[in-house]
């Protein structure tokens, strides 16, 4: 069973990021409230938590994971970044947006768009997932919490302890978080691309 652990939302304990962190590390797949919604993560190298959370989410192999970053610099490794590009992502993050960008050699085949080599990227603006990739010093691969046959992602600790609590390790309760996805845009291209819109304004994709 997973470990549930309640970290402050806005001024995290770092006792208990540091054991997300170790759980990270050590292959283990987590649950962590983002700007969004709650979402699962795990190290990117980490090919058996992967498996696990395609198994919770039942998404099969084909499931495009996030790379979640601490900011536009940690980007730049994961990602190739024209100047129109970094001008947009500059202005929206941090922020509840996805942007699908142009993959470097960074990222493992399994996380690519295998025709466009594309990757999502994203930038949550929430203090806990924050510190908690200061702490880990890496980036997340990551999914939005939504389960088969949902039509919202769970936003309870405790439900979610509940229904998945046997499939991942770690469950960071930062209280209620949002039923939202972020919004996705393609930047791969010649200009923006809306395409999804969540949680993040749209407007300006549109």
């Amino acid at each position: 069973m997973a470990s549930l652990l309640q970290v402050h939302p806005t001024t995290p304990q770092a006792r208990i990021l540091r054991r997300a962190a170790d759980c990270l590390q050590d292959g283990g797949v987590i649950v962590y409230p983002t700007d969004s919604c709650y979402a699962l993560g795990c190290a990117i190298g980490a090919k058996e938590a992967m498996e696990r959370i395609q198994l919770i989410r039942q998404t099969g192999k084909r499931h495009f994971f996030t790379v979640v970053c601490r900011d536009l610099s940690e980007i730049a490794r994961f990602a190739r970044v024209d100047n129109w590009q970094y001008r947009l992502l500059r202005a929206f993050t941090p922020g509840p947006y996805t942007f699908v960008l142009r993959a470097t050699r960074e990222i493992p085949r399994r996380l690519l768009d295998e025709r466009r080599r594309t990757v999502g990227i994203r930038v949550p603006d929430h203090p806990v997932v924050q510190e908690l990739l200061r702490e880990y010093d890496q980036a997340l691969m990551s999914t939005t919490l939504l389960l088969p046959g949902d039509s919202v992602p769970l936003t309870d600790a405790r439900e979610i302890d509940a229904r998945i609590g046997h499939g991942v390790d770690l469950i960071l309760d930062a209280g209620s978080c949002g039923l939202e996805p972020s919004t996705i845009v393609d930047l791969s291209g010649d200009g923006p691309v809306l395409l999804r819109a969540g949680r993040g304004d749209p407007r300006p994709f549109q």
